[in-house]
């Protein structure tokens, strides 16, 4: 007979999934975040050499 399963038997691995998903959800918002702050500074370099004209 297979010994009782231990306190972290099913929860072990919905941790692991939980923790993998909230590092690529982290890593998808982080790549977002950037190109939205270089997209926001290049609009803003655009705006300040046509002030400039």
């Amino acid at each position: 007979m297979a010994p009782p399963p231990g306190p972290y038997s099913g929860k072990s691995t919905f941790a692991l999934v939980a923790r993998v998903s909230a590092f690529t959800v982290g890593l998808a918002y982080g790549s977002v975040k950037l190109k939205y702050l270089k997209m926001k500074a290049k609009s803003q370099k655009k705006a300040e050499a046509k002030a400039h004209h």
